[in-house]
């Protein structure tokens, strides 16, 4: 085989994967189906074991992989061992357990996509006649009925239940408007009219008008969950009860030499951390259980009032304003979703415990309820609150120690969500006495390199605390000997950079152990001020199309109208220009005062001569005397 400290990282991944591969297809052989993931954590689990001589910083030769190999197909096909049981059991619920807001994510949009055909052909429709137009409303009746999963398909009773219901806010009449719709406006509809059709038939259902078809879902949640919480809590105390006895008996062997030499072929060990990784996942789904709980009860409050609430508005009415009853019908099918969603998580609880079960049954077969029962003969067996009430009355004295930090609850703010290690185990424990004890916080916590560590006595923390280092050296190394302390001591911060071929320490290695750190940065976008003028137009031709535009207002009237169909569907308003009283003047009347002529003749009736003489004077006063 190729020296992997000279190979890059993915000839070296490559190698890995054909080892695995080598193994999983040797236990196929003997009748043994294994998954890959379970192969590479036995393989890494092996290859940390000291017991097994391999160093994770020499590179492997042919033999040594072989030997690897060999190793790992023997513990795999160990079904009596209980750190197999419990190895499976952890590769298990990582593999298949989800927390809440991942589980309910995972289903909203595994219902998105199968969905999505439906609501592509409705959006993506341009029916042109009559018959085409009612095609693509029963495709809406289709989608509203599978979205809100209130009955099936196939019923023609709750298809026709859905279609009255859709017709009360979404006529036929309608579908013209709806198709004029842009996709994303067309998918927005058809969600509203999914949780308004829902909320109708929950509100029918009420009023013992239709809704045969709808599960009494809070009613089934309501006996349902108890009885799952039961079930987790009975499996529980089972695990106390065997966690018990099982460290009762290892401390029995370790003070009395016969009890040793008698117990020492019973895999005590193994089968006590088996059931503290039972009991620490079934914890997990306790709370969970517990929180659904408290979650359903409170929605049974919300529906019930709301439900009151939209009786209360309707009253027998014959027409009702929609903005008063339609928020209520969409209250009440988010309600309903809500508890759909409980049904989902209350069924994966179900199936999670069930099938941790399987992990735990090696029990029974090692320590048969006859066995265990002689076994403990005379031995006296405490619980973990016994252990914790015999330690309330001691505690830590500070001045004993100089260079450590001790943590109590009345100096130390939040200290019930101080992040301990070792899963809340005793440190001093694990290491030297290989117990899981579990640790009393009111003895004190020491806080060593930014972690928390509690005890299970007074003498293990004073013990522990003059050497931290040593001791959480010993615990790392008893988790190398029993690979599923990793995960059940929290323990991944340690082994994150160790792989079952890890590279030679030098320059050119794949894996390094990495330390990280949280940190942040921000950058202003735009450090001056913007000067970008928004409306510049570079182009000549776009400049005259504005210029256009605008010459082309001042002869514009602005019209409305109001048709049938969208008659007191949405405001319409208009702004129009009144007429100005305005006036002009174009002329104006002015006059000039000119001197009148005074002319007279003298003269003209005769005289006594017999010619006429006549003698003209001009009396007109000038222009400039006026």
């Amino acid at each position: 085989m190729p020296e992997l400290s000279s190979m890059s990282c993915d000839q070296a991944e490559s190698v890995i994967k054909k080892i695995i591969r080598e193994i999983g297809q040797e236990c196929a052989a003997q009748g043994q189906t294994v998954s890959e993931t379970l192969v590479a954590f036995v393989v890494k689990a092996v290859v940390l074991d000291p017991r097994n001589d391999f160093s994770v910083d020499q590179i492997l030769t042919k033999k040594e992989v072989q030997n690897l190999i060999q190793l790992c197909v023997t513990r795999l096909l160990d079904t009596t061992n209980p750190s197999l049981s419990t190895i499976k059991m952890q590769v298990y619920f990582d593999m298949n357990y989800a927390n809440r807001a991942e589980l309910l994510s995972e289903q909203h949009r595994v219902l998105e996509g199968r969905l999505a055909p439906v609501v592509r052909d409705i959006t993506d429709s341009r029916p042109r006649v009559q018959e085409e137009v009612e095609n693509v409303y029963r495709k809406i009746v289709s989608y509203v009925l599978l979205r809100s999963g209130l009955g099936s398909p196939t019923d023609i009773e709750v298809v026709r239940e859905v279609t009255a219901a859709l017709q009360s806010v979404f006529p036929q009449t309608e579908m013209i408007t709806f198709i004029s719709l842009s996709k994303k406006n067309k998918e927005q509809q058809l969600k509203n009219l999914a949780m308004l059709v829902t909320g109708i038939r929950l509100y029918n259902k009420e009023c013992r008008k239709g809704g045969s078809s709808i599960d009494d879902l809070p009613a089934i949640l309501n006996e349902a969950i108890p009885s799952a919480t039961r079930a987790v809590d009975e499996s529980l105390n089972t695990c106390h009860k065997l966690a018990h006895q099982y460290t009762a008996l290892l401390e029995s062997m370790q003070e009395d030499q016969h009890r040793y030499t008698q117990l020492s072929s019973f895999k005590l060990k193994e089968a006590l951390f088996n059931v503290r990784q039972y009991e620490a996942f079934l914890c997990i789904l306790l709370s969970d259980a517990i929180t659904s709980a408290q979650e359903v009860e409170k929605m049974n409050v919300q529906f019930v009032a709301t439900m009151g609430q939209l009786k209360n508005t309707v009253q027998n009415k014959v027409s009702i304003d929609t903005k008063e009853v339609f928020p209520l019908f969409v209250a009440l099918s988010n309600l309903w979703t809500s508890f759909q969603d409980q049904i989902l998580l209350l069924s994966f609880l179900t199936d999670m415990t069930n099938n941790l079960q399987q992990f735990s049954e090696i029990q029974s077969q090692l320590f048969p309820e006859e066995v265990l029962t002689s076994l403990l003969e005379g031995v006296t067996v405490k619980s973990d609150e016994e252990r914790i009430r015999e330690t309330m009355g001691t505690r830590v004295n500070v001045s004993d120690f100089k260079n450590q930090e001790w943590l109590f609850p009345e100096t130390t703010d939040n200290f019930d969500q101080l992040l301990i290690q070792y899963h809340g185990f005793c440190a001093h424990a694990i290491g030297v006495r290989g117990l899981t004890l579990p640790g009393n916080p009111a003895i004190g916590i020491l806080k060593h390199k930014e972690r928390c560590y509690v005890f299970s006595s007074k003498e293990a923390a004073y013990i522990f605390a003059q050497d931290p280092d040593k001791f959480i050296q010993l615990n790392v190394e008893k988790a190398k000997e029993h690979a599923e302390l990793i995960q059940l001591l929290e323990l991944r911060h340690q082994f994150e950079y160790l792989a079952p071929y890890a590279q030679a320490r030098n320059a050119d290695k794949c894996l390094k152990p990495t330390t990280k750190c949280d940190s942040s940065t921000q950058t202003d976008t735009h450090i001056l001020p913007p000067t970008i003028v928004t409306s510049y137009e570079w182009n000549e031709w776009e400049l005259r199309r504005k210029a256009i535009k605008l010459a082309n207002l001042r002869r514009k009237l602005t019209r409305a109208m109001q048709t049938d169909l969208s008659h007191m569907r949405r405001e319409n308003s208009t702004q129009v220009y009144l007429p100005k009283d305005v006036s002009t003047q174009t002329k104006r009347d002015n006059s000039s005062n000119v001197p009148r002529p005074q002319i007279f003749l003298e003269g003209l009736q005769g005289g006594s001569s017999p010619t006429t003489h006549m003698v003209k004077v001009d009396l007109t006063r000038a222009v400039d005397e006026t």
